[in-house]
């Protein structure tokens, strides 16, 4: 089946259209999307987001990029707008604790649920602080350091989902090692 059949049936609503696509990229999916929020659950909500999304929205696929790198772009959306959702409810939370008078119990840690099935328990700590290292990072940084750090995505791959040129990403994957390694240039002093 060529890709181009395989969208028509996608966009014809073809159960086993649905059913192959979702064979093919649930796990692909499923990791990126885990890469981006460090919380199997989390990842499996957004996971599922991003396939109703794209059930929903196939039949505006224009086809101008490969249906990988939309479905992709898609999942990092979805990623990026839970952990702005999140943050936003963070803060939320601590401004109400300080007008309420209460004091809340971890001010410093917005990662303490970190729980990324690929650090074996030795490695949470520093995965912990990798982590949070990542996501203070810049959207489009943080974007491009993910997906080729930790999806191993090429720089090509990234050109097309995050819809910047070579030299763009490039320069976002430099820029994001150089504040990384700043970033975490103390915790490697001790």
């Amino acid at each position: 089946m060529t890709d181009l059949t395989f969208i028509s049936d996608l966009k014809d609503g073809k159960p086993f259209a649905y059913n192959q696509l979702l064979n093919e990229y649930q796990q692909k999916v499923f990791h990126t999307c885990l890469s981006f929020v460090a919380s199997r659950e989390d990842a499996e909500d957004i996971a599922q987001e991003v396939f109703l999304e794209v059930f929903k929205s196939i039949k505006k696929f224009k086809g101008d990029s490969k249906l990988s790198t939309w479905i992709y772009r898609i999942a990092t959306n979805k990623s990026l707008e839970f952990l702005r959702k999140k943050n936003a409810k963070k803060r939320f939370a601590f401004f109400s604790a300080i007008l309420a008078g209460e004091i809340p119990l971890d001010k410093t840690s917005h990662f303490s649920d970190f729980n990324h099935p690929g650090f074996l328990i030795e490695n949470k700590e520093k995965g912990a602080i990798l982590f949070s290292a990542i996501q203070q990072l810049p959207d489009q940084q943080r974007i491009v350091f993910t997906l080729h750090k930790v999806d191993g995505k090429t720089y090509q791959e990234i050109t097309e989902i995050v819809n910047k040129s070579l030299s763009s990403v490039e320069s976002l994957m430099h820029r994001a090692k150089k504040n990384l390694q700043e970033k975490l240039k103390n915790y490697y002093k001790k």
